[in-house]
C-alpha cells in the first residue's frame, strides 16, 4: 500500500465523517426548527411531539388524552410557562384538529403552529406573552385512524369517518335532541379531557370551506331560534370571536364561497343557519363545559397537495394567533366563602345570559366569562350563603394579556339558601364533586382546612346562641 493511497483514503473517511455528522446534524435541526411542510403519517408525528417535548421541557408537556379504534394515542401537547399544572388565574386555550380524518390542513397547521410557538418563545413578544399569560392545548389529530385510511382527495369522504364508520362530529351529546347511541373511543377521550382542565375558549379545525361558524348547530324550534339562526345567549362574543378569525385571515373575511353556492359575511356563519347539526363538538364544549368554541373551516379542498401547504399556513397563521389571544376577553376571578376559601360550584350568572347550563366555580373556585368591553350585573349563589350581586366595568383584555380579575367574598346566611337547580343534562364535566361538599369514602380522613372550617363555624354559632 502506497503511502499515497493511505494518505488519499484517511482524507476520504474524515470527509465522509464530516458529511455523515453535518446530515444528521441537519436532520436534528430541521425536525426541531425546519418542519416540512408535508403529510407526516402518526408515527412521523408522534416522534416529531416527543422531539418537541425533549428539546423544551421547561415549556411543553406531551401526554396522551386516550386511543383511537386502533389504538393509536390522541396526542396533546401543552404549552406555556407552567406546561405541567394549572395555575390561578391563567386561562386554558386549546385547538383541535383533524376530527374528520380527510380533512387534513388543521393537522398540518397545529404542528406548525407549535414549531412555531416553541422556537419563538422569548424572543418574540407575542408568543411569549401568549405563553406565560395562558396554557395551550393541542390536539393535532382527534381522528389519526381516519387520516390514515384517507384518499388524497379535495371532494369525497374517504377517511372522513372513524374506524367505526361513525362521524365524529355527530357523536357528541346534544341539548336540543336525545342522542343516546353509544360514544365512539375518540368522542369518550375528548369528555374525559373537558372534566380535567377548564377550558375558557377553543376551536376545531375543518376543511372544505373557508369559513368561521359559531354555536349554536342545532335547535329544537325553542326561543333560541330567531331568523334562521339558532342564538345562544353569548351570541354577541361568538359574532365577535368568528369576525376576530376571519378579519384576522387573509381571505376569510371576503367571504368568498368555495362552490358558489354559499356566500358567508364577513367570512363567519351561525352554524345552524349553515345546516342544522346534532352532536356537534362546539355545541357540547359550550353547554356542558363552558368553554366558548368554534368551527374553523380553513380550506375548500380538505387533502389539497403538499405544495399549498406554506400558503395555507401563512393564511391562517395570524388568524390563529389572534384568536388565542381572545381568551383574555372579558372577566376572571375567584368565588370565595365568608371565610375566604374557595368554594366549587357556585353559579356566577351574568344578567341578561340565561344559559342552558349556568356557569360554575372550578375545583378551584375559579370561574371566566369571555365579554365584551362594557358594564355587566354578575349575580352569585352558593348554597349557605347570601346571594352576592355586583355590577363592574369589563375593559378590552386581550391587548395587556389579561381579563379583569375579579374576586367575590360570599357572606354567611342565616336562612338556608339553595341554588337553583340546573336540568337534569347540566352535569358540568369538570365539576365532579358536589356544591355541598367533596365525595369521599368512609376511610377518607377530613382535610385540615375543612376541619377547621367546621370548628370555626360551631364556634360563631355556639357565640350567636
Amino acid at each position: 500500500m502506497t503511502w499515497g493511497f493511505l494518505h488519499f483514503s484517511i482524507v476520504l473517511a474524515e470527509r465522509m465523517l464530516v458529511f455523515t455528522l453535518c446530515l444528521y446534524l441537519w436532520s436534528w435541526l430541521s425536525s426541531i426548527h425546519g418542519l416540512e411542510f408535508r403529510y407526516h403519517n402518526s408515527v412521523e408525528m408522534e416522534q416529531y411531539l416527543k422531539d418537541i417535548n425533549r428539546t423544551y421541557p421547561e415549556i411543553t408537556h406531551l401526554h396522551s388524552i386516550g386511543q383511537s379504534v386502533e389504538g393509536r394515542e390522541l396526542w396533546v401537547l401543552i404549552l406555556g410557562q407552567h406546561p405541567r399544572e394549572h395555575r390561578t388565574g391563567i386561562p386554558e386555550f386549546k385547538y383541535v384538529g383533524n376530527m374528520h380524518g380527510n380533512e387534513v390542513v388543521g393537522r398540518v397547521l397545529l404542528l406548525q403552529l407549535i414549531d412555531y410557538l416553541t422556537s419563538r418563545y422569548m424572543t418574540d413578544p407575542l408568543v411569549t406573552h401568549m405563553l406565560n399569560s395562558s396554557r395551550v392545548h393541542i390536539l393535532p389529530s382527534m381522528n389519526p385512524d381516519g387520516f390514515e385510511s384517507s384518499a388524497r382527495d379535495c371532494i369525497y369522504a374517504v377517511g372522513r369517518y372513524n374506524k367505526n364508520g361513525v362521524d365524529l362530529n355527530r357523536n357528541f351529546p346534544d341539548a336540543f335532541e336525545s342522542n343516546e347511541e353509544e360514544r365512539e373511543k375518540e368522542v369518550r377521550a375528548v369528555m374525559d379531557w373537558l372534566k380535567t382542565e377548564t377550558f375558557v375558549l377553543s376551536a376545531n379545525l375543518h376543511g372544505g370551506a373557508v369559513v368561521a361558524s359559531y354555536p349554536y348547530d342545532n335547535s329544537n324550534k325553542g326561543s333560541e331560534l330567531q331568523g334562521g339562526k339558532s342564538i345562544s345567549p353569548d351570541d354577541d362574543v361568538f359574532f365577535h370571536l368568528a369576525r376576530t378569525y376571519s378579519f384576522s385571515h387573509t381571505e376569510m373575511h371576503n367571504g368568498g364561497s368555495c362552490t358558489d353556492l354559499t356566500e358567508f359575511v364577513d367570512g363567519i356563519t351561525n352554524g345552524y343557519h349553515w345546516y342544522p347539526l346534532s352532536g356537534g363538538m362546539q355545541d357540547y364544549n359550550y353547554v356542558w363545559a363552558q368553554c366558548l368554541e368554534l368551527t374553523l373551516e380553513i380550506s375548500c379542498c380538505k387533502f389539497p397537495p403538499e405544495k399549498q401547504l406554506p400558503g395555507l399556513w401563512e393564511a391562517n397563521r395570524p388568524a390563529l394567533l389572534a384568536y388565542m389571544q381572545q381568551v383574555h376577553l372579558g372577566v376572571k376571578g375567584v368565588v370565595m366563602d365568608s371565610y375566604g376559601k374557595p368554594v366549587q360550584n357556585a353559579v356566577v350568572e351574568v344578567a341578561g345570559r340565561k344559559n342552558l347550563c349556568p356557569f360554575r366555580t372550578d375545583r378551584n373556585g375559579e370561574y371566566y366569562r369571555l365579554l365584551l368591553p362594557g358594564n355587566y350585573t354578575i349575580t352569585v349563589t352558593y348554597p349557605g350563603h347570601k346571594t352576592l350581586t355586583q355590577t363592574i366595568k369589563v375593559p378590552y383584555g386581550p391587548d395587556s394579556f389579561s381579563a379583569l380579575t375579579h374576586n367575590f367574598l360570599l357572606q354567611q346566611s342565616d336562612k338556608s339558601s339553595t341554588v337553583s337547580p340546573s336540568p337534569q343534562y347540566c352535569t358540568t364535566p369538570h365539576l365532579e364533586n358536589t356544591a355541598t361538599g367533596l365525595k369521599m369514602n368512609n376511610s377518607t380522613p377530613l382535610l385540615p382546612s375543612v376541619i377547621t372550617a367546621l370548628t370555626l363555624f360551631i364556634l360563631q354559632r355556639l357565640l350567636q346562641s
